[in-house]
């Protein structure tokens, strides 16, 4: 990855979060784990996935599904600079005009299946990764989950059958923002050695900073998908990252902030991006 590529999705990834930061008024939304994943979607869509506006219906594309629904706001944020939707529609965010709601809507293009945080969607995509193998295609299928959502039975479930099946073109990536709703993992029902109970189950694991889109370029550049086994991803990243205020605050799960706060928000986003690329760029150098 060059530095203007690198430079692109750091842009399109901060035009992402001031989507989430527009979306969490009139009604509110999922901010805290919405910004945790903003830099991995921006990621997968730009440098990763076979599927553009274009190709969205093509038997061979491959498929992203967010299993951990309720940050929806980043997957909407990411579909609108692809071109998938227009950026228009998401001034809609939960009114009766259109379908943009809490969770994912498959009237949405781009959008492959409902979902919440249920640990429903990894079945689901081992179901499609099978498919697509069966048929001879191409098809990658991502399944994003949230670590809190790895207290789900279904979610070890579809890991052995995965396993079992030796269905390699079955991708997972865990957003390890370290959080469940209004408390952290750890603290509810630790989750670590992560990467050894998915190893323990028959997959592949790695990790990798969720936030640097360098790291993801080489952690995802490497991936091995014919091994014979399903690859997990643990992406370490940060609740609310891009807003220090709010970032990895306990009470800052969800937010349904007034016009004034979401101007002061975007306002703090825009100086924070500022002060870390020029901080980088002096690091570079």
């Amino acid at each position: 990855m060059t530095h203007e590529q690198q430079d692109e999705l750091e842009q399109v990834a901060l035009r992402v979060r001031e989507h989430i930061v527009r979306m969490s008024t009139n009604g509110g939304c999922f901010i805290g784990a919405s910004l945790s994943c903003a830099d991995l979607l921006v990621y997968l869509y730009w440098r990763f996935l076979n599927i553009s506006p274009e190709t969205v219906n093509d038997e061979d594309r491959d498929v992203l599904l967010l299993s951990k629904g309720h940050d929806v706001p980043a997957l909407y944020g990411v579909l609108a600079e692809r071109g998938f939707i227009s950026k228009e529609r998401l001034a809609h965010h939960l009114s009766v005009e259109d379908i943009i709601y809490w969770h994912p809507n498959r009237g949405v293009s781009g959008v492959e299946f409902h979902s919440g945080s249920l640990g429903h969607l990894l079945s689901v995509g081992m179901g499609m990764a099978l498919d697509a193998r069966m048929k001879g295609l191409p098809t990658r299928v991502v399944v994003i989950l949230g670590d809190g959502e790895l207290n789900e039975g279904s979610v070890w479930e579809a890991c052995l059958v995965a396993s079992a099946l030796s269905i390699d073109n079955l991708v997972a990536i865990v957003d390890r923002n370290h959080f469940q709703a209004n408390l952290r993992t750890e603290d509810l029902i630790p989750l670590e050695p992560l990467s050894e109970k998915f190893r323990a189950f028959g997959w592949d694991a790695m990790h990798v900073n969720g936030h640097d889109m360098r790291s993801l370029d080489k952690c995802f550049g490497s991936l091995q998908l014919n091994t014979g086994r399903p690859t997990v991803v643990i992406a370490d990243t940060r609740r609310g990252k891009g807003l220090p205020s709010i970032e990895e605050q306990a009470d800052r799960w969800f937010c349904n902030f007034s016009a004034d706060e979401t101007d002061a928000l975007l306002d703090e986003l825009n100086g924070n991006a500022r002060a870390t690329i020029t901080s980088e760029r002096l690091i570079v150098r």
